[in-house]
């Protein structure tokens, strides 16, 4: 005969090695009879399960044991100790609170004579009665249930006890049970579940009624996808039509990152950087693939330029100045290397530099040296200060006043003064990050612009541009003028509803001017043309021209006042 476990670890062990064995089991080999029987049992188990859960969570929650493993909540604890999802977590709270509410339910759930499914039922139909009610009521569906009462007469034995008690408290018997949850999964995607109300159930039937049609012939999409295009859609126009505050309809913004030694390297920055050092001198600062396309089709860009830190650039540029003033580099942050620092004269004779006292100088303490000149030590030799030598080994020889070497502190505090310095010439209106980036880019609208939508490293910006116009409202109107629906063939979506489409894409060269655009609803627009892989053709008519990649073709109609 089976023993009942004693304790709890012994119930849960026993628990395990029965799931177990019935995990082993040949399954299809088992008879059809105690295949029934195996059911029944499981969701007897289930119920009985959800019951045994829901009462040990309670417990769980209400002495804060969550908080033993750093959680602030059961259901945070529930995601990472247990390995569920948010909503399985939410789910599993969830019953702990409604048992808990239901007790009548619960006891029915541990007996296994009521399953997990229709106890969620039973109670969201008695939570609509007065509180003092629902016990009873619980009691009464629950005994109807186990009488063998299917769901259909359940819930109008509900239904009846709601009408004659009056419903709720409140006016609206599910206004106070209305929620939704939007996940992301992933990718990006998202899982969307929701307890609407009446009257939002009936405002979204009548919208995806509305725009859940199919849209033509070409349309392949099943039931459940043109509802989702429908919300798709839906969300669409009431954010065109300016109704959300924080976005006013402006149209979709694409802002394209890039670093700048990517900006450097595009054709023409060789010679537009050394443009900006000139000018400089005399002067006293994430989509791709088919959806991207989509985007871009009608939206603005607003290119940045990032860059990052290069600590072996500026290590070399401290190096320079230390070289320029007389100061020992070697050992130091900067390593051993010295640069060169010959120049030029404005004769065209090589020169030297070195740093002075003042005296002798051309007016910033660097005195230029012709070559074969005599050096300050009065017999022809390189001064010390021109060695690395000399330099590195403190400059003993006495032939020069060499300043003392640069404390840590201070060559710290020199790194951090000439990164600054650095960064304000490269950023800002007149750096030169934005001197190659509206050279080689532009502001405006620029079908030949190099711009490339597409996952770019993102660090330090360093400058970014006004974002290029959208298609300009005239020719907006212009397009709607010449057609006020969408042209795609056969569809009659009206010109409100439409994107305006750049036939060959802005990516590719193409214009934004009339020739060039068309309306498309967001069916036609995201998903046949830039999903599908349709081609569009716009006649001089007027009239357009769908293929399909696979040949078929449709040609539209003449627009109003233009049949023949």
């Amino acid at each position: 005969m089976c023993q009942s476990p004693g304790t709890v670890d012994s119930a849960l062990a026993m628990l395990e090695r029965a799931l177990d064995t019935l995990n082993a089991a040949d399954a299809g080999s088992l008879p059809e009879s105690l295949q029934a029987n195996a059911l029944r049992a499981l969701e007897r188990a289930e119920a009985k399960h959800t019951a045994a859960r829901a009462r040990i969570l309670a417990g769980f929650t209400a002495s804060d044991g969550y908080e033993g493993d750093g959680h602030g909540s059961a259901r945070v604890w529930l995601r990472w100790q247990t390995r569920i999802t948010k909503g399985a977590a939410a789910g599993a709270v969830g019953w702990a609170r409604r048992l808990a509410a239901h007790p009548v339910v619960a006891e029915a759930l541990a007996s296994g004579g009521l399953s997990a499914s229709w106890a969620r039922r039973i109670c969201a139909w008695t939570d609509q009665l007065p509180a003092d009610l629902r016990p009873d009521a619980d009691a009464i569906l629950a005994t109807a249930a186990r009488s063998g009462a299917d769901e259909a007469d359940l819930a109008r034995l509900a239904l009846e006890m709601i009408e004659r008690c009056g419903g709720r408290d409140d006016d609206d018997s599910t206004f106070g049970d209305r929620a939704l949850w939007l996940g992301t999964t992933l990718g990006g995607a998202g899982r969307l579940s929701a307890d609407l109300t009446p009257d939002c159930a009936a405002a979204l039937t009548a919208v995806l009624d509305a725009l859940g049609g199919k849209a033509g012939p070409e349309d392949i999409r099943t039931a459940a996808q043109r509802r989702h295009d429908a919300l798709d859609e839906a969300c669409r126009r009431l954010i065109a039509a300016g109704l959300l505050p924080a976005r006013a309809g402006q149209p979709t913004q694409i802002q394209v990152h890039l670093t700048l030694a990517q900006l450097r390297h595009l054709p023409g920055a060789a010679q537009a950087e050394a443009a900006w050092i000139t000018a400089r001198a005399g002067q006293p600062g994430w989509l791709t693939g088919p959806a991207a396309d989509a985007v871009a089709c009608d939206a603005t860009y607003a290119p940045t330029v990032t860059g990052h830190l290069d600590e072996a650039a500026l290590d070399r540029m401290l190096a320079l100045f230390l070289t320029l003033h007389h100061q020992p580099v070697g050992g130091g942050p900067v390593g051993n290397e010295i640069p060169e620092v010959d120049g030029t004269g404005p004769d065209g004779h090589a020169t030297h530099e070195r740093g002075t006292d003042g005296a002798g100088t051309d007016g910033a303490g660097t005195e230029r040296i012709r070559p074969g000149s005599p050096r300050p030590g009065g017999d022809g030799s390189d001064d010390c200060a021109r060695t690395s030598t000399a330099r590195a080994c403190g400059c003993t020889c006495g032939r020069c006043n060499c300043p003392p070497p640069l404390s840590p502190q201070t060559i710290a505090r020199l790194r951090t003064a000439l990164l600054r310095a650095a960064a304000d010439t490269l950023s800002g209106p007149g750096g030169l990050a934005s001197h190659l980036r509206r050279t080689l880019l532009g502001d405006a609208a620029d079908p030949t612009s190099p711009l490339a939508v597409g996952s770019l490293p993102l660090d330090l910006p360093l400058d970014a541009a006004t974002p290029t116009p959208s298609i300009p409202g005239h020719l907006r109107r212009a397009v709607t003028t010449r057609s006020p629906h969408c042209q795609f063939p056969g569809c009659g979506q009206p010109a409100s509803a439409c994107h305006v489409h750049h036939l060959i894409p802005r990516a590719r060269g193409g214009p934004t001017a009339l020739q060039n655009l068309v309306n498309l609803c967001s069916f036609h627009h995201l998903t046949v043309v830039h999903r599908w892989g349709w081609q569009l053709i716009l006649h001089p008519d007027g009239t357009t021209t769908a293929t399909a990649p696979d040949g078929r073709a449709f040609h539209s109609h003449s627009p109003p006042g233009r049949a023949a």
